[in-house]
């Protein structure tokens, strides 16, 4: 029992007063002569044996009612929790991931939930309110009313330590509050569990909305397993949480127009193919049909015409044809020009410039070429066996690379770096018996930075790339090297060239870093911009002489196919989807955290809080109390003889 005034209680000492009037009060007894002595005194005796006992309870009586009095006015109260003269201040997380979408015993996880925070929460309560996509700060129910009821699912949900840390912030520093942080989620696992470190300004209460059913099917990924000049054939990639075999059609539309529909048996995983002649498809969708999760049901792509990437070679010699074999695609426009006839206005056009076996570079050149890496584009350097090493250097050492004088020695290259961009997804495994290219002379570097993309035996490079530039440390001509009769050749040089031009894949995924060139020559201050049905935004953006590269991250925010516009001109189509991690319905166990109170209902969890804060008080049962000695005291004295 605690008290609102307990200062009041030192006025218990006055119940010492009438303790000491009774033990001391004086009396004075007049002697009266009777005939019969015997009898008078056992009249007396008698008498004063029952006026002490009514006095002594008359005494306690009135002790009790003056301390009930005195304890009623302290106002005496119970609580869980020493709550008294605090005002209560709660701040709600509320998961609006797409795992939420999952159905409960009573719907969707996250609808539920918003239901029983309205049934629950006083309308008018000063509340915070913290989802993955919004905040709400210092609101109340009745204000946010529509906005939980129209809440949209977020493609991203929060790290579970990032949603503690937003929700807790946003608690004032006002002193005497009785904090409380609900966390509503479905914990579904992540790459980080969760886990609480107790603060003693706050209570942390988590609600773990649990779903009926954990069976989910979903369209995991998308690519293109060959593409010729007549057919391209696309790989649909499936995944199942069901652990049984079933059927499942999958439908391939531009648009609203149905290309093609297969089915597959999924049990865990399965691969759906397609096989078209379409060259583009601007509007591309696979869907497949499944009860649980919707957001995965659909996943979006496009192929576009493929846009050739500007290629120019610069060469004192030009008998050599292999990069004119090289780039003899559609894919590219290959220029060849001699160093002396080169013009120079054409080289700020390009995406790649190879600088084939020069002797030296011109201080022009070197001056172009460095704006031109500045600008986004990429070169390759070929030294050839008489070039002028510190002509080199002073380009390379821009990017920390010093050639250093030629070594006549025969060389193997024989390592190959799998793991770098350029030979991503070229080799099925990595193969260790297999023909190695040579060379007969070579350059040793000294490079503080840069990345090794093949090498020597010992070790030394014979390919390395450095943000804009790539160097080859041997020339390539067959006197020196037979590399160019090697099938390495052609996705070494092929891949050079798709990294100067970041074409847009057939999709990219809402919420991670994406970037990719939009070939296009912009008026000043122009803009691109992202647009469909769902609306339109500027996404970041960096011009440079003939291309834009676009980097995108939260946005857009709405799955589907955007047209990438230059004013009311479309250049292209650009694709996103939703990321598929959420399909996997694995939960974490909360049952391991300690000091925490833990529930699967919104309504419980918030009784909860309600009766360790509710106040129960006293002061009324000690008023009746008192009254009931005043009626005691009465009749004692009327009715005590």
């Amino acid at each position: 029992m605690q008290f609102k005034h307990p200062e009041i209680l030192y006025a218990l000492f006055l119940l010492l007063i009438p303790i000491i009037v009774h033990l001391f009060q004086l009396r004075k007894f007049q002697k009266e002569s009777f005939t019969n002595v015997a009898f008078l005194k056992k009249v007396t005796l008698q008498t004063r044996k029952s006026s002490q006992i009514k006095k002594w309870i008359t005494l306690l009586t009135r002790m009790l009612l003056l301390a009930c009095v005195i304890v009623a006015f302290a106002q005496p109260f119970t609580s869980k929790k020493n709550t008294f003269n605090t005002t209560p201040e709660t701040v709600i997380y509320l998961d609006n991931s797409f795992s939420m979408q999952a159905k409960g015993e009573n719907g969707e996880l996250l609808k539920r939930a918003v239901q029983e925070l309205i049934e629950n929460l006083d309308p008018n309560e000063p509340i915070s309110l913290v989802t993955n996509t919004e905040v709400f700060k210092n609101t109340t129910l009745k204000s946010i009313q529509n906005d939980l009821l129209q809440m949209e699912y977020a493609p991203n949900q929060l790290p579970y330590d990032a949603a503690v840390l937003k929700s807790s912030k946003l608690f004032s520093n006002t002193a005497n509050l009785n904090r409380n942080l609900v966390f509503i989620s479905d914990f579904q696992e992540q790459d980080k569990a969760f886990s609480v470190h107790l603060d003693s300004l706050y209570n942390m209460h988590l609600v773990q909305l649990k779903p009926v059913n954990t069976q989910n099917i979903a369209i995991d990924s998308l690519s293109v397993n060959n593409a010729t000049a007549t057919n391209t054939t696309l790989h649909v990639f499936l995944k199942s949480s069901e652990g049984v075999s079933r059927n499942v059609p999958i439908s391939l539309f531009d648009g609203e127009k149905l290309l093609a529909k297969t089915t597959v048996n999924l049990t865990d995983q399965a691969i759906g193919e397609f096989t078209l002649t379409e060259k583009s498809i601007s509007n591309g969708q696979i869907v497949i049909d499944d009860t649980s999760l919707q957001f995965d049901n659909t996943l979006h792509f496009n192929i576009d015409e493929p846009s050739a990437i500007n290629v120019l070679t610069i060469q004192e010699d030009t008998s050599s044809t292999y990069l004119e074999r090289l780039f003899a695609s559609n894919e590219f426009q290959l220029t060849t020009t001699s160093l002396n006839q080169l013009n120079y206005s054409a080289i700020e056009k390009q995406q790649l410039i190879v600088l084939n076996e020069l002797g030296s570079i011109p201080g022009s050149l070197a001056n172009s070429l460095t704006t031109f890496m500045k600008q986004g584009g990429y070169v390759v350097i070929i030294p050839n066996l008489t070039s002028e090493t510190a002509n080199y250097n002073a380009i390379l050492g821009l990017y920390g690379i010093q050639l250093q004088n030629a070594v006549t020695t025969e060389k193997r290259v024989t390592r190959i770096n799998y793991s770098h961009p350029i030979y991503k997804n070229v080799f099925e495994k990595q193969e260790s018996n297999f023909q190695y290219p040579k060379v007969n002379t070579f350059f040793p570097i000294q490079s503080a930075s840069g990345s090794n993309v093949l090498a020597f035996e010992d070790g030394k490079p014979f390919l390395v790339t450095n943000n804009q530039i790539a160097l080859f440390t041997a020339a390539l001509n067959t006197g020196n090297s037979n590399f160019s009769e090697y099938d390495l050749i052609v996705p070494t040089f092929y891949n050079l060239a798709r990294q100067s031009l970041q074409k847009a894949q057939l999709y990219y995924t809402i919420g991670v870093e994406n970037s990719f060139d939009v070939p296009v020559n912009l008026e000043q201050d122009g803009v691109l911009s992202l647009e469909n049905e769902n609306g339109n935004m500027i996404p970041m953006q960096q011009y440079f002489n003939d291309k834009v590269t676009i980097t995108t991250t939260d946005l857009p925010e709405i799955a589907g196919v955007y047209s990438i516009k230059n004013k009311t001109t479309t250049i292209t189509n650009v694709s996103f989807n939703y990321n598929r991690q959420e399909s996997d319905l694995n939960y974490q166990d909360l049952s391991l955290l300690k000091n925490i109170n833990i529930s699967n209902s919104v309504s419980d969890i918030f009784e909860t809080i309600k009766s360790d804060t509710k106040i129960n008080a006293l002061w009324k049962w000690f008023i009746i109390f008192a009254l009931a000695f005043i009626i005691i005291e009465m009749l004692i004295l009327k009715y005590f003889k």
